[in-house]
């Protein structure tokens, strides 16, 4: 397995593209994606928990409930969400691609993100569509991830190759997310593509399995979207027998479908609105994998943490009174926690207990801009990663007129 160029489109019989439609006000700034398999793909997808849901989601879920797709479009600047006739955007925008691709509306996914409760004109989106058809490229993918963008400052894409049966596949992903980020599912909009041959059933398999370990592990602000959602499409052009069941085949597909997850939860915690740092909280020795979790999500999400990474400052007390109302099974006597980046790393507590180290060490190693927060205990073999950012004043700069 190997870590190639390409994005979304690596896989053989995808194109993209993305273009400024008129969403957006800024006319620099792509706002229409798009996402094509020359061949219909099965399609999984995963959806934010949250009771607000963008239109598009619930149109989604009713155009993939047969197991299949062949588009995906995204639009930026508006989320569709609160929207009297979000709905009845949402099922014209499928419409309209699904006229210019020639294929059928309901192997469409439409999804959107941007301000909620803002009234979404479909004027641009319709003029912007045969443009965007015509622009499809097996070298769009940095399009579509630019496409998607909010407060993104940087794009996120990435695509491997793996052989299964002999045959070499590819897969990979773009997404999109900045803030606003706590999930139970998925983290912003994820879409990503793959030529392995794999059934829908199981697809949908290792999708739900994937995000358990990476998408949900990931939190900027502690703001679960109304628009979340990840799809991966696979139009099985790689020619390998298709997957239909466990075995070693299946391992192969979710470990490369695990490095793309991962390699994305990473860029997107990484961008974080305001953020200077990219954290990363492991938790090993735990009682079990779900409370390593626990733990690992408790500590990401703390704002005192999340500070103190920002001012560089080794206030280990932070970590373990995250660790101590995470609601996990742990015995706090035998906690242990080191800060880690390329600098090294120095251990700040050992058995629960503050231990002598250097300051000036430790905010040596705090102020690069990949920070590992290490949690050691000595409950059983449970293990964890989340991943998140430090807390800046740049995320209440840009939140506090998101809108306006």
């Amino acid at each position: 397995m190997k870590i190639i160029n390409g994005g979304v489109c690596a896989a053989s019989g995808f194109l993209a593209n993305g273009i400024h439609s008129g969403i957006r006000k800024n006319k620099s700034k792509k706002d229409l994606a798009l996402i094509y398999s020359e061949k219909k793909a099965t399609c999984a997808a995963v959806y934010t928990t949250n009771k607000v849901k963008g239109a598009p989601l619930t149109v989604t879920k009713n155009n993939i409930s047969d197991g299949y797709a062949q588009a995906v479009i995204c639009n930026s600047g508006n989320a569709n969400t609160c929207n009297a006739n979000g709905i009845e955007i949402a099922t014209e925008m499928c419409n309209l691609l699904a006229s210019e691709l020639k294929i059928g509306a309901s192997d469409v996914v439409v999804a959107s993100t941007g301000v909620i409760g803002q009234p979404l004109d479909i004027e641009p989106i319709k003029n912007g569509i045969p443009a965007l058809v015509k622009g499809l490229s097996e070298n769009g993918s940095a399009d579509a991830a630019e496409g998607i963008m909010t407060t993104d400052t940087r794009m996120k894409e990435i695509a491997v190759s793996f052989e299964i049966g002999g045959k070499e596949c590819k897969i990979g992903g773009i997404a999109k997310g900045s803030g606003m980020i706590h999930p139970n599912m998925a983290t912003m909009l994820v879409f990503i593509t793959t030529d392995c041959n794999i059934s829908a059933k199981m697809l949908n398999k290792a999708l739900s399995t994937d995000i358990q370990s990476t998408f949900n592990m990931v939190s900027v602000d502690g703001d679960t979207s109304t628009n979340d959602m990840v799809t991966v499409l696979a139009n099985g052009m790689a020619g390998n027998k298709e997957i239909t069941e466990d075995g070693a085949d299946f391992e192969i597909f979710m470990k490369a479908l695990n490095t793309v997850t991962m390699n994305l939860c990473r860029k997107i915690a990484g961008d974080g609105e305001g953020a200077t740092k990219l954290l990363e909280c492991t938790v090993d020795g735990a009682v079990d994998e779900q409370n390593a979790r626990i733990i690992a999500k408790s500590v990401i999400c703390s704002s005192l943490v999340k500070s103190a990474m920002f001012g560089s400052d080794a206030n280990w007390g932070r970590v373990l009174c995250a660790i101590g109302y995470s609601g996990a099974e742990v015995d706090v006597n035998r906690v242990f926690v080191s800060f880690v980046s390329k600098k090294g790393e120095i251990s700040v507590c050992e058995n629960g207990a503050g231990v002598d180290f250097s300051e000036e060490k430790a905010k040596e190693i705090l102020l690069e801009d990949e920070i590992t927060i290490k949690i050691t205990l000595g409950d059983g073999e449970g293990k964890s990663t989340a991943w998140g950012c430090d807390l800046t004043y740049d995320y209440v700069k840009i939140n506090g007129d998101y809108r306006t």
